[in-house]
């Protein structure tokens, strides 16, 4: 993994925290009626949005928009209980779970393809246009 790709999904990790954030502040705010949790809605709302759109800049948006939902939402989820007495229950733990894999699934999905061999495509005669057959070339003559 290149250090983009890797500053991509640590920003990506970054907007799940911040969502995690905003989640839990809308709920604190009771509709925009609780000052201080209402600001810190409106700020998390800004930093989630903009570290989204960062790590999007790398990160294919399906997969970076489910991750990034996926992390707040299970986040949120497993916080919930410690900030507003919620009930995280044995049957919404195992669905967390599974949310949770699916995220880990699609960070491993989004893994680039490893080339078979180091060449450039016609750096060599043996990887020129006419040696392949024309099938397999990657464009049409």
């Amino acid at each position: 993994m290149t250090t983009s790709r890797r500053t991509a999904w640590l920003t990506l990790l970054l907007a799940g925290a911040f969502e995690i954030g905003y989640a839990l502040s809308v709920a604190g705010s009771h509709a925009f009626t609780v000052w201080p949790w209402s600001v810190a809605a409106a700020v998390f709302f800004l930093l989630t949005l903009w570290a989204l759109s960062l790590a999007l800049r790398t990160i294919e948006v399906g997969i970076g928009y489910a991750t990034w939902a996926g992390i707040g939402a299970a986040g949120t989820a497993v916080l919930g209980p410690a900030f507003f007495h919620e009930t995280l229950t044995v049957a919404k733990a195992a669905w967390l779970t599974v949310t949770i894999a699916g995220v880990i699934w699609l960070k491993l999905a989004d893994r680039p393809s490893q080339p078979s061999n180091t060449a450039t495509p016609h750096s060599t005669p043996e990887h020129a246009p006419h040696a392949q057959p024309a099938a397999n070339r990657p464009y049409p003559n």
